[in-house]
């Protein structure tokens, strides 16, 4: 299967992401833990990326399917919650750890996505610091003849259903991809933000997938301020956050990408930026990154900066 397959592995103190094993895992180990955040909207945790799962009247939205193979574990956690039929997914980005599940879920169930997802979809393109899978390789969609693409698509904003049932969708500019969708419940004062707030850490910024990091910080300020009535934030792989903690995150990323900037001006190698950046006092409990991560996204940003 050619595309990315982003797994998330918990070591101390830090979530990072990389490829997951979830094909050879035997059906039985694919746990999914629930969590209830309101009364009708929960988040399923493991085998990717946080999904969402929203209860309404007449059916089920779901918000990210992880990895492949998780679709139905997704959907037997789902009949517990309720007997009613999913009927949407929205995908907040392309990333193989959130999208994967879809191809498991009944050929009725809308997809939606940000019009740039559904250009990634299609192509399923690894990260920067990621391996590239052989060209032939047919991407999931590919062996599943389509099934699980995006049928319909949005630009800036857009509102589905109505009242305690509405779901909004927003689209506030390049961050880890350029096609990041905010999942707003606007009813319950929630939003997920999938992988542009993945956790307190260096995010990924997937330039092969559009990603910028000169405009994160930015991307993250206009999500916390275009969204004043969302209290809680459902992250991409960590716990979930408040709005304070997202006008930190970006802070955190807005200082980050200066300090880069800076040594790239002072004639630092990639390298060299890497080795002498530390966490910042003020962002104590933010996960120290991992190398390699660190060098692509410091290597995005110097690619960035002119």
């Amino acid at each position: 299967m050619r595309g990315l397959v982003l797994g998330l592995v918990l070591t101390t103190g830090s979530i990072s992401m990389g490829y997951a094993a979830s094909r050879q895992q035997p059906q039985g180990a694919r746990v999914v833990e629930v969590e209830k955040v309101r009364e009708n909207l929960f988040v399923l945790k493991g085998g990717g990326g946080n999904t969402a799962v929203f209860v309404q009247a007449g059916g089920v939205t779901v918000v990210d399917t992880k990895n492949p193979g998780w679709g139905q574990p997704i959907l037997d956690a789902i009949r517990k919650l309720t007997d009613k039929p999913v009927t949407m997914i929205v995908n907040t980005h392309t990333h193989g750890d959130h999208v994967s599940g879809n191809v498991e879920f009944p050929e009725t169930v809308q997809v939606v996505t940000h019009e740039s997802t559904k250009a990634n979809m299609s192509r399923m393109a690894s990260p920067p610091g990621f391996p590239k899978p052989a060209t032939a390789a047919p991407t999931i969609f590919e062996t599943h003849k389509g099934r699980g693409l995006p049928g319909k698509t949005f630009t800036d904003r857009l509102s589905l259903g109505s009242g305690a049932d509405q779901v909004d969708l927003y689209y506030f500019g390049r961050a880890h991809t350029n096609g990041d969708a905010m999942v707003v419940f606007p009813s319950l004062r929630v939003m997920h933000m999938g992988d542009v707030f993945p956790g307190k850490q260096i995010p990924i910024v997937d330039s092969n997938n559009g990603g910028s990091g000169l405009s994160y910080a930015d991307t993250l300020k206009k999500s916390h301020d275009g969204v004043p009535n969302a209290d809680t934030i459902i992250t991409g792989h960590s716990t979930l956050m408040t709005r304070q903690d997202l006008l930190e995150f970006s802070q955190f990323i807005g200082g980050f990408v200066e300090s880069v900037r800076a040594a790239k001006n002072a004639g630092q190698t990639v390298e060299q930026a890497a080795e002498a950046w530390k966490m910042p006092a003020k962002f104590k409990g933010y996960a120290d990154p991992q190398a390699p991560r660190l060098r692509a996204t410091i290597q995005t940003i110097y690619d960035e900066t002119k």
